[in-house]
């Protein structure tokens, strides 16, 4: 089998990472934890709770701990990547009799996710397969589940600079706010919220309660389009 171009990043993801997470004064669980936990906060508030779960673009799995601790261990999980290297790591850590990793090929969609979890993947699809990614998101959820795409803000000098540098980015393809809505509801998914977040980095923790206050304005290190498929 062909090495995927993330493969030969697996055995070092954390470690490859970690630099550009530290300039914020923050660890890489940090930011999947709060990701994960504002997720589950829409869910909550929408009376929702998810059955299974897809992690889209998956890799070494880091965000499977968080995703129980959030949803509980009851919950299915399901995810999915392009790199084998990185998901023999993830199942080495985390596959149980609830939790399975697969390749995008060798999974079928079929319309029983209750939510595909996305974080920083999109900028890493080329142009031309955005669209077909989104339907694999598509029609892997139920009518009415939910898809939470988060994405890094280029708008963000310091989210540029560290895109800019870091080898997992080389090959990357920033994706602006209005263009990671756009592809989403472009696609026949129902926007509910789209948010910046990660405003105030770990000096101005203090700050970091102020969030959704201004969370409508560009400047956070990342960014989420939270929708819905639509019930027909």
């Amino acid at each position: 089998m062909a090495k995927n171009e993330f493969d030969h990043l697996a055995d070092n993801y954390v470690e490859n990472i970690s630099p550009w997470m530290r300039i914020t004064g923050e660890n890489i669980g940090f930011y999947a934890q709060s990701r994960i936990r504002w997720v589950a906060q829409q869910l909550e508030e929408l009376g929702i709770h998810p059955d299974k779960i897809m992690d889209f673009g998956c890799g070494v799995g880091l965000a499977t701990p968080f995703l129980l601790e959030a949803f509980g261990r009851d919950s299915q999980i399901i995810g999915v990547d392009v790199s084998s290297d990185s998901l023999e790591i993830a199942r080495s850590k985390y596959a149980s009799k609830n939790i399975s990793f697969q390749t995008l090929s060798n999974y079928t969609p079929n319309q029983s996710v209750d939510l595909v979890y996305c974080n920083g993947v999109f900028h890493h699809i080329p142009l031309n397969d955005r669209d077909s990614a989104i339907q694999y998101v598509y029609d892997s959820l139920r009518p009415g589940g939910l898809f939470a795409l988060w994405e890094n803000n280029p708008w963000n000098p310091i989210v540029r600079y560290n895109m800019a540098h870091a080898e997992i980015d080389r090959n990357a393809i920033p994706i602006t706010p209005p263009y990671g809505t756009k592809l989403v509801t472009a696609n026949g998914l129902q926007l509910l919220k789209m948010r910046y977040c990660f405003i105030f980095p770990a000096f101005l923790r203090f700050l970091r309660p102020l969030e959704p206050l201004v969370s409508q304005l560009p400047l956070g290190a990342q960014y989420v389009v939270f929708s819905r498929k639509v019930v027909k």
